[in-house]
């Protein structure tokens, strides 16, 4: 569908608006879980493993529990003994909330203690002695793979955790023979630390009728719910979570539930609420971070640029348990099938536990590890053909209605307007050519991101409740969490637009499994999609049933009423009808009727097949380009990124103002994976354990944003809109490395770029003037 603008015809959505919780969060009157204080509460601390990987013979907590101050101690011994996981029919459950038979990196959970104050609490865990049996440690992926490594679990042997060959489209090796040009190479990507502001945090209170209250930082109240309710084996009407405002999560607070479950063992055992706090440290060390991938990547392509083939092996390091890995892991080799039109896609991944820190959900889901690999061969392949790289990425662009090699259909497409957008918008043509002997360079990425995914329950749905109250103010009731990207203002912009009311007569509650209705959770750029379409579905309904009442008083159809400027009014009769206030009034005092719509919406979609990988598992797509501009040292190969031109396919930008703020945000965050973030290990253990020690980038570093909104209005999402939060930072780190390749001749082929690569380079390949580069060839290629 081509770009129209429709904000001459909306009078709240598609404007910039400032944040509903802006107020608090920057007065500090909001509230997080660090926040919530009951009365007698204890705190909480967690041991840890020192070792990579030991068998726990036993474990002796008697010297703290006689410590004074401490008030209750739990080990894994207190539990059920249920290991849980991620709920997917291919994984074997395998994490324990306290660690039973065996630790398996260094940070898993052994005890847990409550005491009066952190310092108590500290002190006990000193005096618990745990005997360890300790064995051997395997660190690397492709170590952990070999005959003779340590075995982590007993349930997969060779220490795969998980593995698949799909094959999408055409059989790769028939396509093989109708290509002219084969270019081949491999890729590295590191792990990452989501490096939000807010450290997890749970408060836990088990009260005397057996109800438990949970406060948690958590994306997902409802599934965060379920997960303590299957380790715990609790009856699911006795666990009620809540998720107070959240410093960020990036995924990273998708699904860690053991805090929240130490905290609630030790409150039945104290008697008393508890709360447990992560410290920085453990944040760096003990928490998810984002998988690291080893891609080795083939493209099968003709000599006009048409590309035939994309054949990929994908070996992953899983860490010590599977948490979100082989979504992940299926998602990365999805990256392959999504952009651009192929015949056919081989993906064979492997997912090898390691005795590492373990992976979960990170922003980009697998396909940024992926999109680096792929957007960078395409690079090659463009150089090779002697092709712009742009008009590469055009000739071969999906667009709207094409179904996928993986059986998925593109509803709404506007990749080929973002790729136009960047590159008129960065005069791409020009300074790929500039010679004017600094080393400055552009480079050019696309993404695709799903607005949700079905991946583990029957549904991926979302519902809301709209109010409206006597007073003419409005209430809304969401499941969903706002985890800073401005998900609760657009939510109330829907309901004001739908209402015809002004924003500040909107309230919202939200993510409190007893209070508000289900959501899966904020992940996969679902929020805007679905909750978006839930609300305005409950938003309708509510104005229905006020239409109606108003109908009536007016002696006309409901269908005539017309909801505007604060008043419910005949169409066309400016001067009949009501305020807003005296039609609710009227609602109430003259029918007794309360108004209170509900709207639930489960997207066009089906679960994932993860034994063939295929199918329509999300109801559509948002797309977008990215050019960066950098300019690079000689002397210190330090790389200095000096613009971003971004356009994105967004549907409809029904709060333009936050979508600029997630722009500079995640691209930020992707300059980070491209250039700074190593995390550094050495037998397990993390040796940069805090800011001071891993790079993030600063307000400093962070470049320039050129952000422009491509709106293909999707015919599902709400008013057109599809979610793009997610999807923002896929395309950055590859466009950064294809523009230091532009600038130096320097293929980077592992993250984050490191200056002494970039300096050897340089050394081996001396350049004079940049040109196009179309003079050499990177990686292997064959040609018939």
């Amino acid at each position: 569908m081509k770009q129209r603008d429709l904000r001459s015809e909306y009078s709240v959505v598609g404007r910039g608006v400032p944040r509903v919780d802006g107020w608090a969060k920057v007065t500090g009157d909001a509230i997080y879980s660090a926040d919530v204080y009951l009365k007698g509460m204890l705190r909480g601390k967690i041991l840890r493993s020192p070792h990579p990987h030991a068998r726990i013979v036993h474990i002796d907590t008697s010297r703290a529990r006689r410590l004074t101050g401490v008030r209750a101690v739990v080990t894994g011994a207190d539990t059920p003994g249920v290991k849980y996981a991620q709920r997917m029919k291919t994984k074997v459950p395998d994490k324990a909330p306290l660690a039973i038979d065996k630790v398996r990196y260094i940070g898993d959970e052994v005890a847990a203690v409550a005491a009066d104050d952190v310092d108590v609490a500290e002190e006990a865990l000193d005096l618990i002695r745990v005997d360890y049996d300790v064995l051997p440690a395997v660190y690397d992926p492709f170590e952990a793979m070999k005959p003779g490594a340590p075995q982590i679990h007993e349930h997969a042997p060779g220490n795969i955790a998980w593995s698949r060959l799909f094959q999408w489209g055409r059989l790769v090796d028939e396509l093989l023979e109708e290509c002219e040009v084969v270019v081949e190479d491999s890729f590295k990507t590191q792990g990452q630390v989501h490096a939000y502001m807010e450290p997890n945090c749970s408060v836990a209170t088990w009260d005397q009728n057996g109800n438990v209250t949970v406060w948690a930082t958590t994306q997902g109240p409802h599934t965060h719910k379920e997960e303590i309710v299957i380790a715990l084996g609790l009856p699911e009407n006795k666990v009620r979570v809540i998720t107070p405002n959240l410093g960020g999560g990036f995924g990273g607070k998708r699904h860690v539930v053991e805090p929240s479950i130490a905290a609630i063992l030790l409150s039945k055992m104290s008697g008393r609420p508890v709360k447990i706090e992560y410290t920085r440290v453990e944040e760096f060390t003990a928490a998810r971070h984002r998988h690291p991938m080893n891609i080795k990547l083939r493209i099968g392509a003709k000599k006009n640029g048409r590309l035939i083939f994309f054949d990929a092996q994908n070996i992953v390091d899983n860490g010590a348990y599977n948490d979100s890995g082989p979504s992940i892991t299926l998602y990365a080799g999805h990256a392959l099938t999504t952009n651009y039109r192929v015949e056919g896609v081989r993906y064979d991944p492997k997912l090898v536990y390691t005795n590492t820190a373990y992976g979960g959900a990170y922003r980009g889901y697998g396909n940024l590890q992926m999109r680096f690999a792929l957007e960078s061969m395409l690079d090659i392949l463009a150089e090779r053909l002697e092709m712009d790289s742009a008009e590469l990425r055009m000739m071969n662009a999906v667009e709207e209605n094409d179904v996928l090699v993986c059986k998925s259909r593109v509803t709404s497409c506007g990749l080929r307007e973002c790729i136009d957008e960047v590159v008129r918008s960065s005069n791409w043509s020009e300074k790929r050519k500039n010679s004017s002997g600094k080393l400055r360079g552009v480079g050019i990425s696309c993404h695709e991101y799903v607005c949700g995914v079905r991946w583990h329950y029957p549904h991926d749905s979302s519902s809301a409740h709209v109010r409206i109250d006597e007073d003419g103010s409005v209430k809304l009731f969401t499941g969903t969490v706002d985890i800073g990207q401005g998900s609760d203002t657009t939510l109330c912009q829907i309901v004001a637009e739908v209402l015809g009311v002004d924003m500040s007569q909107i309230n919202i509650y939200k993510a409190d499994t007893e209070l508000t209705p289900l959501d899966l959770g904020t992940y996969g750029s679902r929020v805007t999609f679905i909750a978006g379409n839930a609300t305005k579905i409950a938003a309708t309904e509510a104005r229905n049933q006020l239409a109606e009442v108003i109908a009536e008083e007016l002696d006309t159809s409901p269908e005539s009423i017309e909801f505007r400027n604060n008043r419910v009014q005949k169409a066309g009769a400016p001067e009949t009808g009501f305020s807003f206030r005296e039609a609710a009034k009227l609602a109430l005092n003259k029918k007794g009727l309360t108004i209170m719509g509900r709207g639930s919406y489960d997207p066009p979609s089906d679960i994932v097949d993860f034994d063939k990988g295929e199918g329509k598992f999300n109801a559509t797509y948002s797309f977008g380009a990215q050019i960066a501009e950098v300019e690079v040292d000689p002397v210190t190969g330090r790389v200095n990124l000096e613009k971003i031109y971004s356009a994105v396919d967004c549907g409809f930008a029904i709060n333009p103002l936050s979508l600029e703020g997630q722009c500079h945000g995640s691209i930020s965050h992707a300059q980070g994976m491209a250039l700074f973030e190593r995390p550094l290990f050495h037998d397990g253990k993390v040796l940069t354990p805090s800011f001071l020690d891993y790079h993030i980038p600063t307000s400093m570093e962070t470049p320039d944003v050129d952000n422009i909104f491509v709106e293909t209005i999707d015919p599902d999402g709400p008013y057109g809109a599809k979610g793009v939060c997610e999807g923002y930072q896929v395309p950055t780190a590859p466009a950064i490395i294809n523009a230091i390749y532009n600038a130096t001749g320097v293929r980077i082929k592992e993250l984050p770029v490191n200056p002494e690569e970039v300096l050897r380079g340089l050394a081996e390949h001396p350049r004079e003037s940049k040109g196009d580069r179309n003079d050499e060839t990177t990686g292997n290629a064959d040609c018939e």
